[in-house]
C-alpha cells in the first residue's frame, strides 16, 4: 500500500483539496486498494475544523466527493507511517523539515515538483482563488501518479 500525506498550513484548503482530488483519481482508475491518502497541517490554527467552504464548493463543482475530514497537525508518528509527505509550498517544506527532524528518510516533497518547475501552490485562504489552486493541485496529482507509474509502483 502506498501511503500519502498531503500537507499545508491549516489543513482546510490545499491539502484537503489534494487529498480529495487524488482519492477520486485513484478510485476512478480502480486503484483504491493500493492507496492510503490523508492530509495534515503544519500549524495548529485550524485543528478540528472541516474543509474550507471554497474547497468544498470547488470539489462539488468538479464532481469530486468531499470526504469527512477535520484538520489535524502532522506528528512524528505520521512521518513513520506515511511513504510520501507532500507539501504545497516552500514554507510548508521548511516547517516540515523542522518538525520532522530534517526528513532523514527523504519522504518530503513539494506537490508541483512532480509535474512542473516545483513552484508553490498559492494559498486560497489568502488569494481567494480556488480555481487556480485546483488547477495546480490537479497538475501535481497527475504528475505524482505519473511518477509512481514510472517507478513501477502502480
Amino acid at each position: 500500500m502506498i501511503k500519502i500525506l498531503f500537507i499545508c498550513h491549516g489543513n482546510i484548503c490545499r491539502s484537503t483539496m489534494s487529498q480529495f482530488v487524488l482519492q477520486d483519481m485513484v478510485n476512478k482508475k480502480g486503484l483504491k486498494d493500493l492507496f492510503l491518502i490523508d492530509s495534515r497541517a503544519t500549524s495548529t490554527e485550524e485543528i478540528g475544523n472541516p474543509p474550507h467552504r471554497g474547497t468544498v464548493n470547488k470539489m462539488k463543482e468538479q464532481g469530486i466527493p468531499v470526504l469527512f475530514h477535520r484538520a489535524s497537525q502532522i506528528t512524528m508518528k505520521d512521518y513513520e507511517e506515511f511513504d510520501y509527505i507532500i507539501g504545497m509550498d516552500s514554507a510548508n517544506i521548511r516547517n516540515l523539515n523542522r518538525m520532522l527532524k530534517g526528513d532523514p528518510e527523504g519522504k518530503v516533497y513539494k506537490l508541483l515538483s512532480f509535474k512542473s518547475d516545483g513552484r508553490d501552490i498559492a494559498d486560497p485562504w489568502y488569494t481567494g482563488n480556488f480555481d487556480k489552486t485546483y488547477e495546480d493541485v490537479l497538475e501535481g496529482c497527475i504528475g505524482f501518479l505519473m511518477y509512481l507509474k514510472e517507478k513501477g509502483l502502480i
